[in-house]
């Protein structure tokens, strides 16, 4: 009888031990799940600049949107897939500026989805052109009216960006946040580099005339101090006509133009008929909106961009 009373206490020990054994892993799953942060991005710059804000942080899962071939989200359709995606998403990356045209769809659709615009705060070029046009739309804050958001062609306002996006997912995300802000600070050390490198370059090209085959040089144009003279924004869809064909080739001999900055996938044919008819040279730089998912793809990009703008303006 004795015996059985020993057995008996037992037996009620262990289960009592695995209860609490069971007690804690549920706690500690439960625990694990609310630490993981999923981060979705819009498009491709935005991917890049997450992935080395986050980092090797653990329990964070960044997805891309699109995919990194897609390039910028101007008339991007939002496909099931990718609004499954958002609802599964614990915040949304963005470039903002109005690149991303279905913004306003997704804040209607999923009004708890925390959103992060890396353009916040920024005045855009183009901008000062458009008075009162921000805040007009209760849809999308988002909207800036067509201003030129291609901002991460600029180191300085890429930089910026960075601020936002490490503001905003360290707010959100505050057991991480000093991971989030050592990373930011320790890539953007290796942009300004970068900056100070294209600064020496801006001393020699500061208000020379140039002509852009893509808004997005604007900005490349704004941190070197050069002049704009003409701009004709190509795309898939743009069709140029004879006038305005004729009327660039009499802006870059009437300037004495002789660097055209254009990006070779949409520009190169304009860039053959520009090279045959005026004596400037084309030099077709990456604008940066799309590439490998590797985090140092952008700095390796900016490198290349400054490499050739070097090489147009060597003596």
């Amino acid at each position: 009888m004795k015996h059985k009373y020993l057995f008996v206490a037992v037996l009620l020990t262990v289960l009592l031990l695995a209860g609490m054994g069971v007690t804690r892993l549920y706690v500690s799953v439960e625990t694990s799940q609310k630490e993981e942060l999923k981060i979705v991005t819009s498009f491709y710059p935005m991917y890049i600049a997450v992935c080395n804000v986050v980092g090797e942080a653990e329990g964070v899962t960044v997805t891309n949107l699109s995919e990194p071939k897609t390039g910028c989200m101007h008339d991007y359709q939002l496909s099931p897939e990718d609004m499954k995606t958002l609802s599964q998403a614990d915040v949304f990356v963005v470039n903002g500026g109005g690149i991303e045209s279905f913004l306003g769809d997704v804040a209607q659709q999923y009004p708890n989805l925390t959103i992060i615009d890396a353009c916040q705060g920024m005045e855009l070029l183009g901008e000062e052109e458009d008075e009162g046009h921000a805040g007009e739309d209760a849809e999308d804050e988002h909207d800036h009216d067509g201003a030129n958001a291609h901002v991460w062609m600029s180191i300085e306002r890429y930089m910026a960006q960075l601020d936002n996006i490490t503001s905003g997912l360290a707010q959100l995300d505050d057991v991480r946040g000093e991971l989030y802000r050592e990373n930011a600070n320790s890539y953007k050390a290796r942009l300004q580099a970068l900056k100070e490198e294209a600064a020496e370059l801006s001393d020699t090209v500061r208000g020379v005339g140039i002509v852009l085959f893509h808004e997005a040089y604007a900005y490349v144009v704004e941190d070197y101090g050069m002049q704009v003279i003409d701009i004709l924004n190509l795309d898939e869809e743009r069709q140029v006509s004879a006038g305005e064909v004729a009327q660039l080739i009499a802006n870059i001999r009437d300037n004495g133009v002789t660097v055209v900055l254009a990006e070779e996938l949409y520009g190169k044919d304009m860039g053959e008929i520009i090279e045959e008819a005026t004596d400037a040279k084309v030099y077709y730089l990456d604008t940066l909106n799309r590439g490998t998912y590797e985090r140092d793809s952008y700095l390796r990009g900016m490198e290349e961009n400054i490499r050739i703008l070097k090489e147009a303006f060597a003596e």
